[in-house]
């Protein structure tokens, strides 16, 4: 089975963990674009109000501990692939 690590678009994920890594893709790339739109394609897959409020903190939290890993000279895990850490 393929994993989500490399490219997300080609692992066989459910409509709605796809909703969430799209969801996470834009609010990681382009925070500044993320807006009520965005949240349309998360509620149509049922996710609620607090789920979505918890999906943000995780993708930020991940976000934020990344900026700080680079901004400290934090060697990544040997399992990661350099070019694929943060934005």
């Amino acid at each position: 089975m393929e994993h989500a690590q490399g490219d997300y678009t080609q692992a066989p994920l459910s409509p709605r963990e796809r909703a969430l890594c799209d969801y996470a893709v834009k609010l990681t790339r382009r925070p500044t674009e993320i807006g009520e739109p965005d949240l349309a394609p998360l509620r149509e897959q049922g996710l609620s109000d607090p789920e979505i409020h918890d999906a943000v903190q995780v993708i930020s939290y991940f976000n934020y501990i990344n900026r700080i890993a680079d901004a400290l000279g934090t060697d990544p895990e040997p399992e990661m692939d350099p070019n694929d850490v943060g934005e």
